[in-house]
C-alpha cells in the first residue's frame, strides 16, 4: 500500500469535510443538520426519507436522528409527517425555508468542489491504480474491531 497516497486521500477528504462543516456553521447550522437536510433532499426518487433511512445515511443511531429532526423541525427547516400506509413511520421533507438554505449551501459546496475535485480525483486514481496486495488478515481484524467481534474471518 502506498501510505503517502492514502494519507493524501484522507487529507483531501478531511479538507473538504472541514470546509463543509464551516460552511454549515456560517449558515447557522450544525454540520449534522446540514448533512440530514442533504440526505432528505438527496434521497432517491423511490425513497421517502424516514428516520431509519436518515440514521443510516448519517451513520448515527435512530434516537440521534430523531433528535436532529426535532431540532430542524423547531427551526422550521423540515417537516415531519406520518406514513399513509404505516402510521408508525415518520417521514421527513424540507420546508420552503429549508429548501432555500440547502440550495445556498449546495451552490457554495459546488464551487468548492470545482477547486478541490482535481486533487481528490488525482489521489483517488493513484490509489485505484496502485498494485493490489492481499491484506485479508489485517482487514478482517479491523472489521472485527469495528463490529465488536472477536472472531477472525
Amino acid at each position: 500500500m502506498d501510505y503517502r497516497t492514502l494519507a493524501d486521500f484522507r487529507y483531501q477528504i478531511r479538507r473538504f469535510l472541514h470546509f463543509s462543516e464551516e460552511a454549515a456553521r456560517c449558515a447557522g447550522l450544525e454540520p449534522q443538520h446540514h448533512q440530514l437536510m442533504l440526505a432528505v433532499k438527496g434521497a432517491p426518487e423511490n425513497v421517502e426519507p424516514r428516520i431509519g433511512y436518515l440514521a443510516e445515511r448519517l451513520q448515527i443511531h435512530h434516537h440521534s436522528a430523531v433528535e436532529l429532526v426535532d431540532r430542524l423541525a423547531k427551526r422550521g427547516l423540515i417537516q415531519r409527517f406520518r406514513g399513509e400506509k404505516d402510521r408508525r413511520e415518520v417521514h421527513v421533507k424540507l420546508t420552503a425555508k429549508g429548501e432555500r438554505l440547502l440550495k445556498e449551501l449546495t451552490l457554495y459546496h459546488r464551487d468548492e468542489l470545482r477547486t478541490a475535485a482535481p486533487a481528490l480525483a488525482t489521489t483517488l486514481k493513484k490509489m485505484m491504480t496502485a498494485g493490489r496486495v492481499n491484506h485479508k488478515a489485517p482487514r478482517n481484524r479491523v472489521v472485527a474491531a469495528r463490529t465488536g467481534s472477536n472472531q477472525s474471518r
